[in-house]
């Protein structure tokens, strides 16, 4: 973003602000007959001035999140989001004031926007990781454990027992929380040519060993083409139904289509097998006779 764009947005964050706290907050009653009125007849001017009074409850809680490195703008606007679902789904009949339950749907969207834009990696899969993420600065502050860069492991076990995580996970959030994201394509020293990307594995097969898997496959099923071949039609029929296609026929199926005894299905496939292996055996014993390799 330009830095005449940049201005541009804190200003109008800074109006946005002022304009929010100038708005006078609502009395139980006048809060409660504004939510009746949108709740039971669509009341768009009631719905209005709900929200338009909470918007300083946003400002608040888009503030408390700012040191998570995200645009305060882009912080309200998703508490935004949060206060208009929470009037979408407010009921009056439940004798809770609105500024109460909004508050958690305006938290709860701010919270979320920042897991998914904190990182590239993400964080917070779980109700209990996603405590552990906004909690651990507080409570390390508390402890005022980790000061020199890494926390004690009585200082862990704290934090582990007050948000009913185990030590491992805290030290894992501990270490996402102390360094950014890292580019890969970032020099590893900053007179270098080198980066970071080139100093990862690839696991990937090499081309070589890719022709070779496919050359070998090609021979192999040559091999049991051939193979098959030594055997009787019915032999063929049953090794196949049993050992090739895609579902393994039973015994007692094959003997059905075959009009014999599972039994005998069982006596012909190990007599078939047998055979198999001793023309596999040929086969594999002088390969390079028959042109394979």
């Amino acid at each position: 973003m330009a830095v005449s764009d940049t201005s541009n947005a804190l200003r109008a964050d800074r109006r946005y602000v002022k304009a929010a706290m100038k708005i006078a907050l609502l009395d139980q009653d006048r809060e409660l007959d504004l939510a009746k009125r949108w709740r039971e007849k669509g009341d768009q001017t009631a719905l209005h001035e709900l929200t338009q009074a909470y918007m300083r409850l946003v400002v608040a809680h888009a503030s408390r999140y700012r040191h998570y490195g995200l645009p305060v703008g882009d912080l309200i606007q998703e508490g935004n989001i949060g206060l208009m679902q929470a009037a979408a789904r407010f009921e009056p009949a439940r004798e809770v004031r609105f500024s109460t339950y909004a508050a958690w749907w305006i938290r709860s969207t701010i919270q979320d926007y920042i897991l998914r834009n904190w990182s590239i990696v993400r964080t917070g899969t779980t109700a209990a990781q996603k405590s552990l993420f906004f909690n651990l600065r507080r409570l390390q502050a508390r402890l005022e454990d980790g000061r020199n860069g890494t926390m004690t492991q009585a200082g862990r076990s704290y934090v582990a027992d007050q948000l009913h995580v185990s030590t491992k996970d805290v030290e894992a959030m501990e270490g996402r929380l102390s360094g950014g994201d890292r580019s890969l394509n970032a020099p590893m020293v900053d007179d270098g040519d080198g980066d970071w990307q080139d100093f990862l594995a690839d696991d990937r097969p090499l081309p070589e060993d890719i022709v070779m898997d496919d050359h070998d496959g090609k021979v192999r099923r040559q091999w049991v083409g051939r193979a098959l071949k030594s055997l009787s039609e019915r032999e063929a029929a049953i090794i196949r139904a049993r050992m090739m296609d895609d579902q393994t026929a039973t015994l007692e199926s094959l003997g059905g289509k075959l009009g014999i005894s599972k039994e005998r299905v069982r006596q012909i496939e190990h007599q078939a097998l047998r055979k198999l292996k001793t023309a596999l055996l040929k086969e594999v014993s002088n390969p390079a006779e028959r042109g394979l390799i």
